[in-house]
């Protein structure tokens, strides 16, 4: 008589592309799990807590003001300077926190990994997921500084575009997922790709409009070069939904797309090769 009980065959043989995306849908809860994990580890025995997701952007605002906006004296376009920087370093923290926790996947759940089986994806989808609780947690914060300068000097800002702002960190948690899986599918092997490649993620801001708008930028080939880096399109549409504002040619917005779902397939792929065999090189 043959057996008709339902089992479960896993096997590290698979297609490069079988994301397993049921698998995914059945463990959704463990993405929750792992990030409110990550979350209550990150601020448990501090003093401050959870008040660090606005203290760090605050202060790094502030120290922005004064380097950029005083010393060096780059104009932000009219809009207020605490607002502009406030939200530049959310948009960019959502992309390079999500960029180097997906960078820490493999190196930094090895032991996991190795003693249970669950969808490899839900690591970095939990990243992602906690990255979004922190830039929404910014951009609360940035939004009372924008209340504060429109009730007081009366500085008009735009929320009709608000709704794209999804879209927006979609875009960027595309990006900063394709370009932090590749970058986690080599440090298994080579590790000192990790730090070559988290000191890049500091170089890669400067040449990002985060702390000065892409109208500051010589038109010719230094702009030019602005429009290559796949998170200026980003960041110059998150200002835009915030103030209407920007100096974008439409296709920057195109290449940028192209480039982040590129480096989300090919980094999905790589996942897939390297987490057959990655506890052999961990």
């Amino acid at each position: 008589m043959s057996d008709s009980r339902n089992y479960i065959h896993i096997s590290a043989k698979k297609p490069a592309l079988d994301l397993r995306l049921s698998e995914i849908r059945a463990y959704k809860d463990l993405i929750f799990l792992y990030a409110r994990r990550s979350l209550v580890t990150t601020y448990k025995q501090t003093i401050l807590g959870p008040a660090w997701m606005v203290i760090n952007p605050f202060v790094t605002s502030v120290v922005h003001m004064i380097v950029f906006g005083k010393i060096a004296g780059l104009s932000t376009d009219g809009i207020p300077q605490m607002v502009f920087y406030l939200m530049g370093t959310a948009c960019w923290g959502f992309f390079s926190s999500t960029f180097s926790q997906c960078t820490d996947t493999f190196l930094a759940n090895s032991y996991l990994y190795g003693k249970v089986y669950f969808p490899r994806l839900t690591i970095p989808l939990s990243n992602i997921l906690v990255s979004l609780v922190q830039f929404g947690i910014q951009f609360a914060f940035g939004c009372c500084f924008m209340l504060y300068y429109y009730l007081k000097e009366g500085v008009v800002f735009t929320v009709l575009h608000w709704p794209l702002i999804l879209l927006v960190l979609l875009w960027l948690a595309l990006c900063g997922y394709g370009f932090g899986i590749l970058a986690s599918s080599m440090t298994t092997r080579y590790r000192d790709i990790r730090a070559v490649v988290m000191f890049a993620l500091r170089l890669w801001m400067y040449i990002t409009p985060v702390v000065y708008p892409l109208t500051q930028l010589p038109a010719g080939y230094i702009r030019f070069f602005a429009y290559l880096n796949p998170v200026t399109a980003p960041s110059e549409i998150m200002r835009w939904c915030l103030w209407g504002r920007t100096a974008l040619p439409a296709w920057n917005i195109v290449y940028s797309l192209i480039v982040s779902l590129a480096a989300a397939f090919l980094g999905t792929i790589a996942f897939n090769r390297v987490e057959r065999t990655f506890m052999d090189t961990v």
